[in-house]
């Protein structure tokens, strides 16, 4: 503290003293001294806080970005900072943050392909052939192919005609196989029964139920079948079969996939289970996989048919 002290004049001794200052005034005198110097400190202390802090501000904002980063980006981070006379540059370790998944990561996980299964047919051959369930699920793409072609035709021609199954007292024949079928112009299809006189009203009925929009009209034992125009009802009627049969298609590998299933049950007591659980993933691999190219040839003829 200061304080400040005045010399006493030198008086006379017959000169009276002057009046001595009252107590209150010279404490306020040291109250306003002590006053002045907090002040000062209190300056002090707040120029030093605010130089504090201009050095820790940038690790600060560092901190804060990582904690918002995922760890794999986390890194020696340098950061620089402005003094208000010079420009230094400082480092910081990035502090490693653990980020647990939430309902939207976990809901982007659902979507993602499991590892896949290969397994070697060969190892495996005394429990089940997969190379048989194969050719058997590969045979259900190959038919419903041969169907579009057959049958699904914006132009019907002489050859679509021959898969119609018609019910005769023999059993069930194709419609080839017991008439001749001809184009006889681009709009007209003959069928000649002459062969076979007895089923002509079976195959008329065949040709109508076979849903290819077709309406026979028959003179004795030859069958004339009138091409329809190619209308946009047309072309929704023919897609709407190729959906039908690629649906029969599915059915049929389904049961393909469940008679494989259970040949693959019988073994269970002689294999293990890690081996049959590994089995059973294949054959359902196999199985997404038919479907998947099922769809495909569905959705290419769809757009063939639509135009």
């Amino acid at each position: 503290m200061r304080y400040a002290c005045a010399v006493a004049p030198p008086r006379d001794v017959m000169t009276p003293a002057p009046p001595s200052s009252p107590l209150w005034l010279e404490s306020s005198l040291v109250t306003e001294a002590v006053a002045e110097d907090i002040q000062q400190g209190l300056s002090l202390v707040m120029a030093l806080g605010l130089k504090c802090f201009r050095l820790i501000h940038p690790a600060s904002c560092n901190y804060r970005g990582v904690l918002i980063r995922p760890v794999s980006e986390i890194a020696l981070k340098t950061v620089s900072g402005k003094q208000p006379d010079h420009s230094q540059h400082m480092a910081y370790q990035a502090v490693p943050v653990r980020h647990f998944a939430t309902k939207k990561t976990k809901a982007k996980g659902k979507g993602q392909s499991q590892a896949r299964v290969n397994i070697n047919t060969a190892l495996v051959e005394d429990i089940i052939n997969l190379e048989k369930v194969d050719e058997e699920m590969k045979s259900v793409i190959e038919l419903l192919k041969d169907n579009f072609n057959k049958t699904l035709n914006i132009r019907t021609s002489p050859g679509s005609l021959d898969h119609i199954t018609v019910v005769t007292a023999d059993g069930k024949l194709a419609l080839n196989q017991i008439s001749q079928i001809s184009m006889k112009s681009p709009q007209l299809i003959l069928v000649n029964m002459a062969s076979f006189p007895e089923c002509t009203a079976a195959a008329i009925k065949a040709i109508r139920e076979s849903g290819m929009n077709l309406n026979p009209e028959v003179e004795g034992t030859l069958i004339r079948v009138p091409i329809p125009k190619v209308t946009r009802e047309h072309r929704e009627m023919l897609v709407k079969l190729a959906k039908q049969n690629t649906n029969k298609a599915k059915d049929s590998l389904r049961r393909v996939r469940a008679d494989a299933m259970n040949k693959l049950k019988k073994s269970k007591d002689k294999t293990s289970e890690d081996t049959i659980r590994l089995i059973e993933k294949q054959i359902s691999q196999m199985a997404d996989d038919t479907m998947v190219e099922l769809d495909r040839y569905l959705a290419v003829k769809t757009k063939e048919l639509l135009g």
